[in-house]
């Protein structure tokens, strides 16, 4: 395993740039060392890099010219300037020309491995958000989905495939899954994709409602009907009519959508005459379906009409890998609609998210992100605007200690256990597993390749190294 974070590091100091380039090389960086700015300036000509650490005061070429270069040259390239000539006017200037930040001699060489890892961190955030954005793009589908998750895709090629025969549709799935958008989705796919899409809930309504809505009424029908009524089916024709929670309809109600499916007809209440249709019914629930007609929530002649192709759609914990594209499709939405600048996630806010089982699905990751970009002001959404119960550790149990005719594990085998298992239960999201472990990325590649058996010896660590001041 190779890092692919790139250190420059430029000082004509051939002490400084040793001690440097070690605690670089250590901290896990692949680190390139030159001892004057004219170097710097042809190589950044040709390469980029991550993160430069430059001298401020040099002989010829000094540090703030690498800095210029470096920000015209590689604008995600981050500078961090070194002096031992500190002055508040010469800090205030670095910034404004966009350093990342300013380290005055004498300094110790812990401070500027924090900082170098500070600045690396926003390297890797600004490139995945680019990345996020770009992917955003790429699985942002008609109707509003967004996924790249296998299962959702192929149900959408399920989709395209049954959308211009015109059969009927039943979408199952937890609360919150997208059922509609599917649905939707199936509409565009059809044959009149300009035809009415009409959607309506089957459990907020009465059945006398329930009865007037679907079906209309005729005037004089009872007390009030002051004039005639198209229903949702009527007006629905040529198109598609969303039956959403079809199993909270009533078991009379049923019988009536039965007849009206079968027949193609309507009949308004009070009415005398039938009125021919041609509508395709997409129904939906959030219940086990099989449980539903066992229960007798939904007949089983009214569920073998309706169900000539079923889309069952994942819940959001089973598609972690549409958290980080949703939620920043959330954030942007929400950000322009509120007047807000905020712009990204920090990584802790999205281990979180990635962390949370969602119980309520996407709807639940669109509210929570919503009230996040509410209550923050600036370009970075934190954990600070997230829920405090949210928890980004795995729900599932850990027992490393000891297993059936085995001895007791030592403390280091216990470490490479808990770290593949946390890797397991992340799907291998090193960004995750780190916040889950309580260590960056650096520390936990470093433990990886140690577990892999793929690191020598290291040398003997210079304590007095790490300790020092240059």
């Amino acid at each position: 395993m190779t890092t692919d974070q790139q250190v420059l590091i430029v000082d004509d100091e051939t002490i400084a740039v040793r001690n440097l380039s070690h605690v670089m090389r250590k901290a896990g960086y692949t680190v390139t060392a030159l001892n004057n700015g004219a170097e710097a300036l042809a190589l950044l000509d040709r390469q980029p890099f991550d993160v430069v650490l430059t001298d401020l005061r040099m002989e010829g070429v000094d540090g703030m010219a690498v800095l210029q270069k470096s920000r015209d040259k590689w604008p995600d390239c981050e500078v961090v300037l070194i002096t031992g000539y500190a002055t508040l006017e010469s800090a205030v200037t670095a910034m404004r020309q966009g350093a990342f930040f300013y380290i005055a001699k004498p300094f110790r060489l812990e401070e500027v491995r924090k900082v170098v890892a500070e600045a690396m961190e926003k390297v890797r955030l600004r490139r995945e958000n680019r990345h996020l954005k770009a992917q955003l793009q790429s699985y942002q589908f008609p109707g509003g989905i967004i996924s790249r998750d296998p299962a959702i895709m192929r149900l959408m090629e399920i989709v395209r495939q049954v959308g211009p025969t015109g059969c009927n549709v039943l979408i199952t799935g937890a609360s919150g899954v997208g059922k509609e958008l599917f649905a939707r989705y199936l509409h565009q796919h059809g044959q009149r994709p300009e035809a009415p899409f009409l959607a309506v809930n089957c459990g907020v309504f009465t059945e006398e409602l329930l009865a007037n809505e679907l079906f209309g009424h005729e005037k004089g029908a009872f007390t009030g009907a002051t004039a005639s009524k198209v229903g949702l089916v009527e007006s629905a024709n040529g198109g598609v009519l969303f039956l959403d929670e079809i199993t909270e309809m009533s078991p009379s109600m049923q019988v009536k959508l039965l007849r009206v499916v079968q027949e193609r007809e309507i009949m308004r209440v009070g009415g005398v005459r039938p009125i021919p249709i041609e509508v395709r019914f997409i129904a939906a629930t959030n219940r086990p379906v099989q449980e539903a007609v066992a229960e007798g929530r939904l007949r089983a002649d009214l569920y073998y009409r309706l169900n000539v192709v079923t889309l069952d759609i994942p819940p959001l914990h089973q598609r972690r890998g549409d958290i980080a594209l949703l939620a920043d499709h959330f954030l942007a939405r929400a950000a322009r609609r509120m007047g807000k600048p905020v712009r990204s996630f920090a990584v802790e806010a999205m281990a979180l998210l990635q962390g949370h089982d969602f119980p309520g699905n996407v709807r639940e990751l669109e509210n929570l992100v919503e009230r996040a970009v509410a209550l923050c002001n600036g370009e970075l959404l934190t954990p600070a605007h997230l829920p405090d119960t949210l928890t980004a550790l795995p729900t599932s149990s850990f027992q490393p200690l000891l297993l059936p005719g085995q001895r007791k594990a030592t403390l280091e085998e216990l470490e490479s256990r808990y770290i593949r298992w946390v890797l397991a239960e992340t799907h291998d999201n090193q960004t995750l597993a780190a916040e889950i472990l309580g260590i960056d990325r650096v520390s936990l590649w470093r433990k990886l390749k140690r577990m892999m058996g793929t690191e020598q010896q290291s040398e003997r660590i210079d304590k007095r190294a790490d300790s020092a001041t240059i």
